[in-house]
């Protein structure tokens, strides 16, 4: 038999520190590099010597790779799938400590030495030795290593089962390795003859309150969809001010009506998604100027759990026509008083009603054309590319003003759930029950992961009325981003979400519970799939 190179707690924490000091922020040339580094990792083992064709690279989006590793039972047909990604966020919140962000025993040790900038509840936490600090320890790299080690075991022990790992660049951002893999998922289950009966990501557990440390286990993943506006009012100048409108003023009433609307929020199976909040609110104006800004665009995010693009719409919809009305009203007083004419009521359209007013004034050629200027820009991300198609569309239909153009931004994640799958069932009472005899460790069940994840593309519901909602009326939709709901559609296996317990990710104090994540959780992971029969 093999020597194992990952099957001991130490040699585990070796491999994190190798995984975390690769860098690999996303929208970076790291990011690019870090699935070659890790198939050359993985090339070390004996399996993939033997079956180099089991191992391979993929082309996600901007010259960037995602990495499938399938250990294949002779005898087995049933697989479960892998899911992590090998993105993080970036390390600037580091300060002048930022070289050792990604050097995860080196930063620990130094603040050990120097703990005097940490905040009380990490600096408890570093001093209990029970913590490893870094960007990536915990989101999510630790998660891939655990992943590895299970597909090195599988290998070497002969396990009944196939295992496909799967590990992607961009989930912090757009999701575009995820969406990218789910044609290729389709595609290696038919090149080797697979079936998936589980999708299992790592990301790690997200606690649900302050304080709170419960080891946890999801059967599912909250979705995220983010609705936006375009606010067109109308210009003048600061020394005219009666004579326009602005933008500001118009989004404001908007604002005030989406920030904590509980019409968007969800209670399901006992579990309620967060308020929506603004991720994003400014003026479209690329200078200053005394004209008054007449342009201005917001980003808000919406969790959701069983509402569709559709309902999402349609609530959206309901507000901003609340919110305009309060507008014109408020501004019809005002130029009352100053005894002046009101330069127009604020309208409510949805962009596929500015599109088809578009295409009937200028006809198809012309709007593509307008698509295509705006996506020459590419130092614009996806959300400003949206916002952009809709307002050189708007500022060529004037008379549509003063208005609120409502849309949708990338990216989206769907919802997805497999609480009461019996699998998935079993799964978490079997991990109940072995993490309190062997640890008297409780573990929560929770039914939707709430940091969203990768999961969201798997196990899908298909295109259906309700989605297409989020394809018309998203200016960028096929051209620079989309979804793809019809594969996702053909994934049908249940998921579930089982992760090391962390602190504090996205922050510069990201920090690993050690114990579990190199002791605990890599004995329930195999025991658990030891015993599970696919």
């Amino acid at each position: 038999m093999s020597t194992l190179l990952w099957d001991s707690s130490e040699k585990l924490r070796a491999l994190l520190g190798e995984l975390v000091s690769w860098k690999s922020m996303t929208l970076t040339d790291d990011e690019r590099q870090f699935p070659m580094k890790l198939q050359s990792k993985l090339l070390g083992l004996d399996y993939f010597q033997n079956n180099p064709e089991h191992l391979s690279l993929h082309a996600a989006d901007m010259r960037r790779k995602f990495l499938t590793a399938l250990y294949k039972h002779p005898a087995a047909v049933k697989t479960i799938c892998l899911i992590s990604h090998f993105d993080t966020v970036s390390t600037e919140e580091y300060g002048e400590l930022e070289p050792l962000a990604t050097q995860p025993e080196e930063l620990t040790a130094y603040w050990m030495e120097r703990p005097n900038d940490l905040p009380e509840d990490a600096l408890e936490d570093l001093q209990s030795g029970e913590y490893l600090f870094g960007r990536g320890t915990m989101d999510m790299k630790m998660g891939l290593a655990l992943h590895m080690q299970l597909l090195e075991k599988a290998s070497v022990e002969k396990w009944p089962v196939n295992l496909l790992l799967l590990t992607v660049p961009d989930e912090e951002v757009n999701s575009a390795g995820m969406r990218a893999a789910v044609p290729k998922l389709l595609g290696i289950q038919q090149e080797f003859g697979l079936t998936y009966s589980l999708f299992l990501n790592s990301e790690p557990v997200f606690t649900q309150k302050p304080g709170d440390t419960t080891f946890k286990v999801y059967s599912g993943t909250i979705g995220k969809i983010m609705p936006g506006a375009l606010f067109y009012g109308r210009e003048t100048h600061a020394g005219e001010p009666f004579s326009g409108l602005t933008s500001p003023y118009i989004a404001s009433f908007l604002t005030r009506k989406m920030e904590w609307n509980p019409l968007f929020q969800e209670t399901v199976l006992g579990e309620t998604t967060p308020l929506p909040v603004t991720l994003q609110q400014k003026d479209l104006r690329l200078e200053y100027s005394t004209q008054t800004p007449y342009r201005s665009s917001a980003l808000y995010n919406v969790f959701t759990m069983k509402q569709t693009a559709q309902e999402i719409m349609e609530t959206f919809e309901q507000t901003a026509k609340i919110a305009a009305e309060e507008c014109s009203k408020a501004y019809q007083s005002i130029c009352r008083a100053n005894r002046v004419q009101a330069v127009g009521k604020v309208r409510v359209l949805r962009y596929e009603e500015l599109l088809r007013h578009s295409i009937e004034k200028f006809g198809e050629a012309f709007v593509e054309e307008v698509k295509a200027d705006v996506y020459a820009n590419e130092e614009w991300d996806d959300r400003e590319k949206s916002f952009r198609v809709a307002d050189k569309l708007i500022i060529q239909s004037q008379e549509l003003a003063p208005a609120i153009i409502l849309l949708f931004a990338p990216p989206f994640y769907p919802a997805v759930n497999s609480s009461g799958d019996e699998l998935v069932e079993k799964a978490v009472v079997f991990l109940t029950e072995l993490a309190e005899k062997e640890y008297a460790m409780p573990i929560e069940r929770i039914h939707y992961f709430n940091g969203i994840c990768d999961l969201s593309y798997v196990n899908g519901s298909g295109e259906g009325e309700g989605w297409q909602s989020f394809e018309r009326n998203t200016p960028v939709w096929k051209d620079v981003y989309s979804v793809p709901f019809a594969e996702m559609a053909e994934l049908q296996a249940p998921v579930i979400n089982i992760g090391p317990f962390g602190k504090d990710a996205h922050k510069r104090t990201e920090r690993l519970h050690i114990k579990h994540a190199f002791e605990q959780l890599p004995f329930l992971l195999e025991q658990w799939m030891k015993q599970m029969k696919p």
